[in-house]
């Protein structure tokens, strides 16, 4: 029977309830609508608004429901409406009349907007700990790679020398920002919004704050309305985790560039590559490649949950059942991202030989020549010039900045002498920029 049948004349059409029914996407949030339930039971009878007995018959019944779900022993309904009108229906049929009082003084509105607050902030720490994990391989290969130097990029053409582990540590950094952005939203999110009701309170004589304290959360939402009504809190989750995927994407493109043999910079482990089933001799980085895709999906999850929020009055309207579908999938799917990205930049094989000989390649340290005759008192826009003009010849000749005859250096400027061999060496470049 629905919690809202005694309004309606017939029974809902099958479409209707098919349509209607969410308990496919919400039932994950079990332990958490028994959490909420649990709290709120044991305020209504500590206030006097239901008896001590019923109060001790809900709390052993849900917790009886809560172990026998995780158990297995009791199956969720495909057929429910949603997980609380599950819960609620089962926990009655169990202890009669005192599981019909479980929700004085609250509504679904307001029991939905705490369950789904709850069941973010665990997903939350989850998500920071995955992210963690990804730093703590970067760190992990940056210090066992700690001084390879490779070709740093602008526009994808070859700027200036850079130290291998100065890039990984990049991503690292950006991944600490998730990981703030994360916990910024989070603290945001943590505010309780049951007592809400519907969306105007209730006349009952509850206790939101105890409410709050028992489930953990800092303090009560200040207005009712605002309380059901708005899930800015999942968009800004939602968008921190694009954020995140951004920089997992980047990553994944770097990777797959890597280890191309256009570059040989990295060889990833086989077992995070995969084949072709006509190309014997290809070694697919098809894990990266994957979450470069999967960055598209959360993107969508956000635009999808911007757009159904956009338009919408005050309070609560039915669209926003859609909130957790996108909430969800997009904290899914990160995790899926980086449980699979750990073990792949863990398990990568630095190819440093290959990295030197691309850096030593393409005048890298043009911009450090330059620097050697501003250090000489010719000023920078000169510097350039002259060393423009020394690219030329190096080019013209097949020589490098490093092999370049003196007796060329000095044609162009004077200000040249032997020590410019020193200066200009990759490991020099590098090691200036470590100060």
């Amino acid at each position: 029977m629905k919690l809202w049948a005694g309004r309606f004349s017939k029974e809902a059409a099958k479409t209707t309830n098919d349509f209607n029914s969410s308990i496919a996407v919400d039932s994950r949030m079990f332990r958490e609508d028994i959490q909420g339930s649990l709290a709120h039971a044991a305020m209504l009878a500590r206030q006097g608004i239901i008896s001590e007995a019923d109060g001790e018959a809900i709390r052993k019944g849900l917790l009886a429901i809560l172990e026998e779900l995780e158990s297995g022993a009791l199956p969720i309904d495909p057929d429910a409406e949603d997980i609380h009108t599950f819960i609620e229906a089962t926990l009655t049929e169990r202890i009669g009349d005192a599981g019909k009082r479980l929700h004085t003084g609250r509504s679904r509105n307001d029991q939905v907007a705490t369950d789904i607050r709850l069941y973010l902030r665990g997903q939350c720490e989850a998500l920071r700990a995955a992210i963690a994990a990804l730093q703590k391989a970067l760190a992990d290969k940056a210090a066992e790679y700690s001084d390879a130097i490779l070709p740093g990029y602008t526009h994808l053409q070859r700027a200036q020398p850079i130290l291998f582990s100065a890039h990984l540590l990049a991503y690292q950094e950006m991944f600490a920002r998730d990981c703030a952005r994360l916990s910024d939203a989070a603290r945001r999110m943590n505010q309780c919004p049951l007592g809400s009701g519907a969306l105007a309170g209730t006349g009952y004589p509850i206790d939101r704050a105890n409410t709050a304290l028992a489930l953990g959360f800092e303090g009560v939402t200040a207005n009712t309305i605002d309380g059901v009504s708005d899930r800015d809190f999942c968009l800004e989750l939602c968008s921190a985790i694009s954020i995140l995927m951004v920089h997992l994407s980047r990553l994944s493109e770097e990777l797959v560039l890597w280890c191309s043999w256009e570059f040989r910079f990295v060889e990833l482990d086989d077992a995070y590559t995969t084949g072709s089933s006509i190309m014997p001799q290809k070694k697919n980085p098809d894990l990266a490649e994957l979450i470069r895709g999967k960055s598209g999906r959360v993107f969508g999850d956000l635009m999808g949950l911007l757009t159904v929020m956009k338009g919408l009055p005050l309070a609560y309207n039915k669209d926003m059942q859609e909130d957790k579908e996108a909430v969800f999938d997009a904290f899914d799917t990160a995790r899926l991202c980086l449980g699979a990205a750990v073990p792949m930049v863990a398990t990568m094989r630095a190819l440093p030989e290959n990295m030197r000989r691309a850096a030593a390649e393409g005048f890298i340290n043009a911009t450090d020549c330059a620097d050697y005759l501003v250090g000489k008192g010719l000023p920078f826009r000169d510097a350039y010039q002259v060393v423009g003009a020394l690219v030329a010849r190096c080019i013209a000749g097949g020589f490098t900045l490093e092999t370049l005859p003196l007796g060329q250096y000095q044609e162009v400027s004077q200000l040249f002498s032997e020590d410019v061999y020193d200066f200009v060496t990759l490991e020099a470049c590098v090691e200036r920029r470590q100060k």
